[in-house]
């Protein structure tokens, strides 16, 4: 597949409004990809690339676009996802004079339109209208699969990009190859906004409200003494973070996925800021001196698996139930029940208010005002 073919398609979906529309103009072009174009075209109509970040800025990558672009398109998605690569893979001494080498190549080769969807797809400013739910819903329609079974796969393989690959080239059986494996870290379940308490609760019914903790998501793997640890973005933080470590090692589990956050808190229970929790992730040298000084609390407010029983498609109620048996009160979110639009007032506004020395127990930190929505098909 050449990249002008990927970037007609990402115009036109840009400039499309109806969202059956966009579907039919993705899942056509997935139609028309190789096996191994397939994840790299995924990563760009979302917005993304395949490797991640690539380790070059935008003045880097101003420079490296030549004034003459080519004369017609040639570029296939191959050479182009290569070349990247390439470009994420070289460090060390002199680094940044090869990636600036490799760039100018690349773009050399690219037309003026290929160069502005390249330029904007590696600032990550592409802007098309492609965001992953769609993806999913084109993937479903490119393979006349249910987009429920396609999302779960994703979320079990930790990206679209595989699982369309597989439903492509083998249709559900590829999906069925998807299952929940220890150390393999999960699509985090996200919250669906709601404009108040009362709307919430005219959505869901009964509900559950927690406080929403301004701390960094944490996905806690557990087998035995083995402890893995990810970020939201299913990054490896382990070493970064050996309370998280030590506080999973002490749950009376053999096995376990956990969701949940992270927050360094001060001594008298209060928060700090967001932006100094994260001090703590990414790091790989002096960690035992920065814990020291920023220590992490861990609290968990979801199961997704344990001791051998998979907990995904159970509801919350249930899962929840398991968390309780398992998590001590001090190391989960705190949270109430209710279809009361009242009594759920008076909780958020409990937590509206600035919190006082000691109205906490340790360790837990107060959380900021805005109560946690329903887990996207789970409660």
């Amino acid at each position: 597949m050449k990249l002008h073919e990927l970037v007609t398609t990402s115009r036109q979906v840009a400039a499309t409004s109806g969202r059956h529309a966009k579907i039919d103009l993705l899942a056509a072009l997935l139609q028309r990809a190789a096996a191994d174009e397939i994840e790299t075209a995924i990563a760009a109509l979302s917005g993304s690339l395949r490797q991640g970040r690539i380790g070059v800025g935008y003045a880097a990558l101003r420079a490296a676009r030549p004034e003459r672009p080519a004369d017609r398109p040639t570029l296939d998605l191959i050479t182009v996802d290569a070349a990247l690569e390439q470009v994420a893979q070289t460090r060390g001494l002199g680094s940044a004079a090869a990636k600036d080498r490799l760039l100018r190549e690349l773009f050399a080769r690219a037309t003026e339109e290929e160069q502005d969807f390249l330029l904007r797809l590696l600032i990550g400013e592409l802007r098309q209208g492609a965001l992953e739910g769609l993806m999913v819903a084109a993937v479903a329609r490119a393979t006349a699969l249910d987009p429920d079974g396609v999302r779960r796969a994703a979320m079990l393989a930790g990206g679209l990009g595989p699982v369309a690959r597989a439903a492509l080239t083998d249709g559900a059986a590829g999906l069925a190859r998807f299952s929940l494996k220890l150390f393999r870290p999960l699509q985090p379940m996200l919250a669906q906004a709601a404009d108040d308490v009362v709307t919430a609760l005219a959505q869901l019914g009964e509900a559950a409200f927690e406080y929403k903790l301004d701390g960094a998501r944490i996905q806690v793997h557990r087998a035995g003494d083995e402890v893995r640890v990810f970020s939201r973005q299913l990054n490896d933080v382990t070493v970064a973070v050996p309370e998280v470590v030590e506080a999973a090692r002490r749950l009376p589990l053999r096995d376990a996925i956990l969701d949940g956050e992270a927050i360094a808190l001060q001594p008298d229970g209060t928060p700090l800021p967001f932006q100094v929790t994260m001090r703590r992730f990414g790091r790989k040298l002096d960690v035992e001196r920065l814990r020291a000084e920023l220590p992490l609390s861990a609290f968990f407010f979801d199961v997704l698996y344990a001791d051998g029983t998979v907990l995904l498609g159970e509801p919350y109620t249930a899962r929840f139930a398991v968390l309780e048996r398992v998590v001590p009160p001090e190391g989960r979110v705190p949270r109430i029940v209710t279809r009361d639009a009242l009594v759920a007032g008076r909780f958020f506004e409990q937590r509206s208010r600035p919190a006082t020395k000691g109205s906490w127990p340790k360790p837990w930190g107060p959380a900021t005002t805005r109560e946690r929505a329903g887990r996207r098909g789970s409660r």
